[in-house]
């Protein structure tokens, strides 16, 4: 099965653990056998069977089992022998019980800890991986449905699948040395078990197989309903503001409906593993007792059986049907979990399409010029971006202005290398942007995107995001070049403050002067800013338009323009209208051409 695969692949991280857990599991195993087998010399010391041993020689086979019971025989036949023999006998199999307990815990005390690393490196592979996803991926994905893998599939890893990992381990040890001792006591009568067997297992492999194709049902309707919840989270204001609260339940009763109905389907063909394989262990007794009741009949045949090795062999399956009986609800619980491994495998074997060549440089610092040479880019087939070429020299502001949708974001996430041009080069310093790493380029740049991103943290922990060993007055000098300071100090725990999740607790203009201001503490020589749209009052405008000034200056700095006042005073305007450069030049020489800019001047597409 691919789902066991994976989890091995995680389990070889850790073979002191793996060795320390089978050793006991085996040790534990062992005095389990020795414990069960003694029954027959107890059995046969209470039915007196001492003179039948005798009778067939028992003392000169290498059977470890005759062997002892024609010593337990010799001792009966002595004065007091009896009684000694019971004493003998009880103290071994109390020590061996003890013994056995002791080593099962000990394999527990071991496994345990395997169980949760296997489950803490998928999460930290999962994480890892979204973390060096190219941007693309993330517009295609639903985030409900990434949360999901985390949420709903590792837990279901966790029961179905890691859960059983105990029965997996142990239960093939402990069925492996019940079985040979099976084949010990009678290789006849355990022959007629091995026939029987497979039977069960292609009944409850098929089974297993269904149950499989359900569960993976359940995970999607999963996934749908934690994008329900994602939408519904992040969109409220509007599901408030358009009394759409009776269509999103509608929608979100719809879909948990459906996982109810699913999941019960799915639940009944994971209980059907008990009772099934209970019936089939019980037939099989029945076949013993059947077949074996006729050997006993046949003592007097070489075939025969005593009857206390036909009532120890009896005891030592029943203690089988357990282990078998654990394997086969091991096996369902795979079946069910292998869903969820293949959703979190796909995910973490996500080819990373943006990533540092082998032989990739460091970029130490920015010199002369930023250059576009011939690059388009398409998105699934459709031009997004068309023959652009662009010079952008050290310290001089470009400006990208266009309707909605002309390609302005898709430039600019080149130059970080977000994403990667289709055709063409993208150059820093005339070199291909792809020899250098990808940490030291985004080093060399600072990043102020239109929505305000913040984190649920201090607002000092936000201002310092990505600058190591960052000091208080640097976070502060910054603060106040962003023109944040001072509503920071305002605040009752100042630089300490919580800022709530995604920076809910500030406002509007106190949210993008805060990005402004971790730009201006990592202080680096390249700034790509989307300018925010969203409306502020007069005075928040003028202070985030005054923070942007002060971190612009003296900088390298592409701009996706939507202010008049910061599209004036941009070196270079770059029109851009369906992936294409349709109009390049100065604020004032772009009105004199009556062109397309100046239509979007007069529509106030830029103000």
């Amino acid at each position: 099965m691919k789902s066991l695969k994976t989890i091995f692949r995680y389990i070889r991280n850790y073979p002191s653990l793996i060795m320390a857990y089978f050793s006991f599991n085996i040790l534990s195993v062992i005095f389990s056998v020795v414990s069960l087998g003694l029954l027959a010399p107890f059995l046969m010391l209470i039915f007196k069977q001492g003179d039948v041993l005798k009778a067939v020689g028992a003392g000169k086979t290498f059977n470890p089992i005759d062997r002892f019971k024609s010593y337990v025989s010799a001792m009966i036949e002595e004065p007091g022998g009896a009684v000694r023999a019971l004493i003998m006998i009880c103290v071994i199999i109390f020590i061996a019980i003890l013994l056995k307990n002791f080593f099962a815990y000990m394999s527990m005390y071991y496994l345990n800890p395997i169980r949760n690393r296997i489950l803490n490196d998928m999460r930290t592979a999962m994480y890892r991986k979204i973390l060096h996803l190219p941007i693309g991926y993330f517009s295609d994905q639903r985030k409900g449905d990434i949360m999901s893998r985390f949420a709903n599939d590792l837990n279901d890893v966790e029961v179905s699948t890691i859960s059983v990992l105990e029965s997996l381990f142990r239960e093939p040890i402990t069925i492996i040395f019940y079985f040979t001792y099976l084949v010990i006591l009678s290789p006849q009568l355990t022959l007629f078990l091995v026939l029987f067997l497979p039977v069960a297992g292609f009944i409850l492999g098929r089974v297993g197989r269904s149950l499989k194709k359900k569960n993976q049902k359940v995970l999607q309707q999963f996934s749908n309903m934690f994008s329900t919840i994602e939408e519904t989270l992040g969109g409220i204001r509007v599901i408030k503001a358009f009394n759409a609260e009776r269509k999103v339940q509608g929608k979100f009763d719809q879909q948990t409906d459906t996982i109810f109905h699913l999941k019960n389907k799915a639940n009944r063909r994971r209980d059907l593993a008990s009772p099934l394989s209970e019936t089939m262990g019980v037939t099989a007794v029945l076949c013993i007792l059947f077949y074996g009741g006729r050997l006993i009949l046949a003592n007097d045949s070489g075939l025969g059986l005593q009857a206390s090795d036909f009532i120890t062999y009896i005891a030592f399956f029943s203690q089988l049907i357990q282990p078998l009986k654990g394997l086969s609800t091991a096996s369902f619980n795979i079946q069910k979990g292998a869903a969820s491994i293949e959703r979190i495998e796909k995910l973490i074997q996500t080819p990373v399409s943006i990533k540092d060549l082998p032989d990739a440089k460091t970029l130490s610092t920015f010199e002369h010029s930023i250059e576009f040479k011939n690059v388009s880019f398409s998105y699934e087939d459709v031009p997004v971006l068309k023959n652009i070429n662009l010079n952008i020299p050290k310290g001089k502001t470009v400006a990208l202005v266009g309707s909605s949708g002309a390609g302005k974001s898709t430039l600019a996430d080149m130059i970080p290398r977000f994403i990667d041009a289709s055709a063409g080069e993208v150059l820093i310093d005339g070199v291909n942007i792809k020899a250098y790493t990808l940490h030291s380029v985004r080093n060399q740049m600072g990043i102020v995107t239109q929505e305000a991103i913040l984190f649920n943290d201090s607002i000092a922990s936000n201002i310092a995001l990505g600058v190591e060993n960052a000091d208080e007055e640097a976070i502060i000098q910054a603060a106040k070049i962003a023109n944040a300071h001072q509503f920071i100090q305002q605040k009752e725990e100042g630089y300490e403050t919580n800022v709530g999740e995604r920076g809910m607790k500030l406002s509007g203009g106190e949210r993008q002067r805060m990005t402004i201001a971790r730009a201006v503490l990592k202080n680096p020589p390249i700034l790509i800013l989307d300018e925010a749209t969203s409306s502020l009052d007069t005075e928040s405008e003028r202070l985030v338009q005054d923070a942007i000034n002060n971190l612009m200056s003296n900088r390298t700095s592409i701009v996706i323009a939507h202010r008049l006042s910061t599209i004036r005073h941009a070196n270079e305007i770059i029109v851009l209208q369906k992936g294409e450069i349709v109009e390049r030049g100065t604020h004032d020489f772009l009105l004199t051409q009556n062109g397309f800019y100046k239509r979007l001047v007069d529509m106030q597409e830029v103000k």
